[in-house]
């Protein structure tokens, strides 16, 4: 096989179909038809599982176990991705991490919460979200090698779009599998034959990708023990350099805090429309979950090419500053939801601010980078800073929840996230300042 260059268009678009590939997961997995599954197992009103010696409320179970696949990715990524890059196989990082999840989104078929069957369920869910995290790590840091600078937005942005036709298309394909079915035990089956299409979807599309992208960068070179830890090196050094920058640091602090709280309200809303909002029947319930997905996904496009367009005409931090008002007014709007009425307008709320905080977030930091050719490095950091504090915000949420028994309290919870990242998006200075 000819070695595609950099830049060409065979080769970024082959590049960009991962995101075909592997962004079914986030939607039907993550995101929409697992945790309705898994709400469904639980059919009496008592919603406790037994696990790891313990009796847990079912959504404050699934909510630590995705905090500690998070904390294993944080912990897990510089140091997988400094070994890739300089023995030069990263491909095969990308390859494992690929399988992994596709074999884990297949195990969901014979998810069981019966005290026999709950831990082996619980590393299928392990497997399928630490295989998307683990790719992603080697996926994008694959961008700078294929592409050239003035390219990479645009390929970026394709990636990005074609995750969002191929999740969708394959959402509604499950979803007519679903909705085809007349009796509860039925829509379950179906459900569990969905994960196996995401699996093997996955798998399937990735292989156009893995054909034509280069192997690394280097080959030949030996792991030793510095090279092990060469990740973490980098990531000190990141921390040292943004210690010297106050505007870039006090920007950090404030994505830090504001976005614990804006993940954990993405990966938990689908958990928190099923148990708290009063869908009638367990039909309704299915149905209105999956179209709320739907409008997540439809209006979150607009939200994004809005805040883009309000950041342009007010700058990014006033901008952001705005949008977590409106995540704060959105929490305090959750607590009182009740009907499904109330969950659709929380859930185009969600939409349209979603992907607009999430890009925005990361298009500040990139422009208050310094003058570097290293951007890995800090975009490294910036990574693992983002999924560190989703494990704070996961486990503070599945806490007040297991303690309290109730959602709504760790909703309400995360207002005081929101007012914190406000607070210090306040202090981001307007120009660089240099700390002596």
């Amino acid at each position: 096989m000819a070695v595609l260059k950099k830049g060409s268009k065979k080769l970024l678009n082959a590049w960009a179909f991962y995101d075909w590939a592997n962004s079914v997961y986030t939607l039907t997995i993550a995101s929409s038809i697992f945790p309705i599954f898994y709400s469904a197992l639980f059919i009496s009103e008592v919603k406790t599982v037994w696990a790891f010696g313990y009796d847990f409320k079912s959504t404050a179970l699934i909510t630590f176990v995705t905090a500690f696949t998070f904390l294993v990715v944080a912990f897990t990524s510089p140091l997988l991705s400094g070994i890739a890059d300089y023995v030069g196989n990263k491909k095969n990082f990308l390859k494992f991490f690929c399988y992994l999840g596709s074999a884990g989104c297949i195990g969901l078929y014979w998810f069981d919460i019966t005290p026999d069957r709950i831990h082996l369920s619980l590393l299928f869910y392990f497997m399928g979200l630490i295989g998307y995290w683990g790719s992603l790590v080697f996926y994008n840091s694959y961008l700078p090698d294929i592409a050239f600078p003035e390219q990479q937005d645009s390929i970026s942005a394709k990636g990005f779009s074609m995750g969002y036709i191929g999740s969708v298309l394959l959402l509604i394909l499950n979803l007519v599998m679903v909705m085809s079915q007349e009796t509860g035990a039925d829509k379950i089956i179906m459900m569990k034959y969905s994960f196996v299409t995401v699996g093997i979807w996955w798998a399937l599309f990735s292989q156009y990708t893995f054909y034509h992208l280069p192997k690394g960068a280097s080959t030949g070179h030996k792991v030793t023990k510095d090279v092990v830890f060469n990740g973490f090196k980098e990531l000190k050094l990141v921390w040292a350099q943004l210690k010297l920058d106050l505007r870039l640091k006090r920007y950090l602090y404030a994505f830090f805090v504001f976005s614990m709280a804006v993940q954990t309200i993405m990966l938990v809303a689908v958990y928190f429309g099923e148990e708290e909002i009063a869908w009638g029947t367990d039909e309704n319930k299915t149905t209105g979950l999956i179209v709320s997905i739907l409008v997540i996904q439809l209006v979150a496009v607009l939200g994004a090419i809005l805040t883009s367009r309000a950041s342009s005409r007010f700058g990014n931090i006033k901008t952001l500053i705005f949008v977590n008002f409106i995540w704060m007014g959105l929490c305090f709007y959750a607590f009182y939801m009740e009907t499904p009425m109330d969950f659709y307008i929380g859930a185009s709320i969600v939409g349209l601010v979603m992907g607009g905080i999430q890009s925005l977030a990361r298009s500040t930091y990139s422009k208050f980078l310094p003058e570097t050719e290293d951007t890995t490095s800090f975009f490294s950091f910036y990574d693992v800073a983002e999924k560190i504090g989703i494990v704070i915000g996961m486990v503070i949420f599945a806490f007040i929840d297991q303690i309290t028994g109730s959602m709504r309290n760790g909703i309400l919870f995360l207002i005081i996230f929101f007012l914190g990242g406000i607070i210090l998006l306040f202090r981001v200075p307007k120009e660089r300042v240099q700390i002596q």
